[in-house]
């Protein structure tokens, strides 16, 4: 039995695939520590994971004005005072670090003690603290294609974005049904991430009457802190529609499989869960995203034949490229078609495998120093 530390928390797309690589590590019989942020959005994942543990750490973005870089800078002392102490405490055999300001500094304390450490970038952009950590990290996870020149080659495994377990692709009237919303013969489901997308819940609120005018109901998760009353709708064939928005969901799962067409935000995990659930999907990138990487995993998924993509800035298009879109059964299929070939690859599996061998010669590195000492 080994122990791993995991730093995955400031959103979701951090935290959900340390939460998936936890309980596959644990269900191999290893104990797993998270290490989280103080954020909301990290408060309401884990609700429902009671079986892990979870550690807080301060910490804040390196953004902003002077003023909040300095900020950062100084919460980065802190966060290496928390680690120190928390690698004290908890005595791991690796670090496993998912990106974000929480890695920084435990991925820095744990290889000046000689620990393993491992780095995970899931966007095709990589993030300024994973492109920092590889440079002196054990082992370098990457999604397909990506080269990152400050990560010893050798080092470099091409394993992807591990999806959280309960993430499955239902049967879409199951699914609707876990949800609790009525049954829809069309549903697009719009999700803005796990910070939610004011842009997108602005446009589902404005189109929904138009939407509705085909057939065409709403299931919108708008982001913590962002309520919208529900609508109804009957349109011209007395169909009554439902438009449901909904601040945050524990269901993805049941989310993307209900929908027969998803608007998503293009982060790295929102695409590997529409990939899992095999949504076809329209994209829109955040414009503001660190080194554009919402849009870079954008086009390598449209590339893919797996859905389509619309940049903020034309977001007057989307409502037009939805309708072509969700309205055509052949083109659903075929988006359809290519989830499944690229649904194949079973990254958390494949990580926890080779975080079991990286422990395994480090402890086997240690007790062969052992014995040439004595």
């Amino acid at each position: 039995m080994s122990r791993i530390l995991i730093a995955c928390g400031g959103t979701g797309g951090h935290l959900a695939p340390g939460i998936a690589i936890a309980e596959m590590l644990q269900e191999r019989g290893h104990v797993c520590v998270l290490l989280i942020s103080q954020k909301q959005v990290d408060s309401a994942l884990i609700e429902k994971y009671a079986h892990l543990t979870f550690h807080r750490a301060p910490g804040r973005a390196f953004a902003g004005g002077i003023v909040g870089k300095l900020a950062s800078v100084g919460s980065l002392f802190s966060g290496i005072l928390f680690s120190r102490r928390l690698i004290r405490e908890e005595r791991p055999d690796l670090v496993l670090l998912f990106g974000g300001f929480l890695s920084v500094g435990l991925g820095l304390v744990a290889r000046l003690k000689g620990l393993p450490v491992a780095v995970h970038e899931a966007n095709c952009s990589p993030g300024k603290a994973v492109r920092l950590i590889s440079r002196y990290a054990t082992r370098v996870y990457l999604p397909d294609d990506l080269v990152l020149k400050s990560a010893r080659l050798e080092r470099v495994r091409y394993f992807g974005y591990p999806v959280r377990k309960e993430i499955e692709a239902l049967p879409k009237a199951e699914a609707q049904f876990q949800l609790g919303i009525p049954s829809a013969e069309k549903l697009l489901v719009v999700i803005g991430g796990s910070q939610g997308a004011s842009a997108l819940n602005d446009w589902a609120l404005a189109q929904f009457e138009r939407l509705a005018g085909q057939g065409i109901s709403l299931y919108c998760v708008t982001g913590l802190g962002k309520t919208i009353a529900q609508r109804s709708y009957t349109n011209s064939q007395g169909q009554v529609l439902q438009a449901t928005f909904v601040p945050f969901s524990d269901q993805m799962g049941a989310v993307i499989s209900a929908a027969d067409l998803v608007v998503s935000r293009a982060g790295a995990g929102s695409i590997a869960e529409i990939i899992r659930c095999r949504a076809p999907s329209i994209l829109i990138p955040y414009p503001y995203a660190a080194d554009n990487h919402q849009q870079v995993n954008a086009e390598m998924h449209t590339k893919e034949g797996a859905g389509q993509l619309v940049l903020q800035t034309a977001i007057e298009e989307l409502t037009k490229s939805v309708e072509a879109l969700i309205l055509d059964p052949d083109a659903l299929a075929r988006c359809r078609a290519n989830l499944e070939r690229i649904n194949t690859e079973d990254s958390g599996k494949l990580i926890a495998e080779d975080i079991e061998a990286l422990v395994s010669a480090q402890k086997a590195g240690n007790d062969k120093e052992s014995k040439s000492a004595i």
